[in-house]
């Protein structure tokens, strides 16, 4: 194959191209300073201007001239914006079926129908035989359109053991004994019962999920934990007191001040002492005399 020679007219024709990229351009200031030019073929050459338009960082104005043989003169066969090695790319376009990833769905949201899923098989078509359709239908719960498969059964086991509900979750190895030994496992049919259940503890961090029996957590229904001594100091616990009330006169008497937890007036042992009340006074000391002493006026 002929290499294509340079061409002197059309490399040096750089006002022709650039005018052609400000008419494609929406702002004359988009288009740039000349990045050079590329020979095509004989007689055929593409012109590259910077692009400065903003959210175009990296793209070329692109505008290829041509010329009849023997002619002086070019003419511009095509201009063109294309992206660069370093421009900024849309990603790459992919289906909205295959852009989903679990947990997507929202409500109101539906999932296209596949036919070629090789996750399921058809199900079971009843033989009119009733203990084969009783087991089947009653026991398996195969009378669907699909069932499960065995690419689905080993994806789902795959993907559950490897998951949270999974033997190597950090709660799962802090546990003393697995879901296998819990009463509050209820295993799952089928071949996905031989290693699953599901855990229906209330108290679980993982109630209403699916676990496997290797699985564990701290609300086991057969474990406890040791007793341990109190951090508080003994301290000697002593009866509390019981406040009666006391008959007497007067504000002391009506609030129960004056009156000690066992209900005696404060004096009482002092006065009985001596022989006297709880008032200080002797027995043969007058109600009617005057203190032995006056106040001077």
């Amino acid at each position: 194959m002929a290499t294509a020679t340079q061409d002197a007219v059309l490399g040096g024709a750089v006002d022709l191209a650039r005018e052609a990229a400000l008419d494609l351009a929406e702002h004359p200031e988009d288009v740039g300073e000349h990045l050079g030019y590329t020979v095509e073929a004989d007689r055929l050459v593409s012109h590259r201007f910077a692009c400065t338009a903003k959210g175009y960082r990296g793209w070329v104005w692109t505008v290829t001239l041509s010329r009849v043989p023997r002619a002086r003169k070019a003419t511009v066969c095509e201009a063109v914006l294309l992206p660069g090695d370093d421009a900024v790319l849309a990603p790459a376009w992919v289906p909205w079926e295959e852009r989903l990833r679990p947990g997507d769905i929202g409500p109101g949201d539906v999932l296209p129908f596949r036919a070629d899923d090789p996750r399921l098989e058809p199900g079971f078509t009843p033989t009119g035989d009733p203990e084969v359709d009783e087991v089947a239908i009653g026991e398996l719960a195969l009378a669907r359109n699909r069932v499960l498969s065995p690419v689905g059964i080993a994806e789902a086991a795959e993907r559950w053991y490897r998951g949270r509900q999974g033997p190597a979750t950090a709660g799962s190895v802090a546990s003393v004994e697995p879901c296998m030994t819990c009463g509050f496992l209820v295993p799952l049919q089928g071949p996905l019962g031989t290693v699953f259940g599901v855990c229906v503890n209330e108290w679980s961090p993982d109630d209403g999920k699916v676990v496997a029996l290797e699985h564990g957590c701290g609300a086991h229904s057969e474990t406890d934990v040791e007793p341990r001594p109190s951090e508080w100091p003994d301290v000697p616990v002593t009866r509390d007191l019981v406040l009666e009330p006391t008959s007497g006169t007067g504000a002391a008497g009506a609030s129960g001040a004056g009156t000690t937890a066992d209900g005696v007036a404060p004096g009482a042992d002092d006065a009985a002492a001596t022989g006297g009340d709880a008032t200080g006074t002797t027995p043969d000391a007058g109600a009617d005399e005057a203190p032995a002493t006056q106040p001077e006026p």
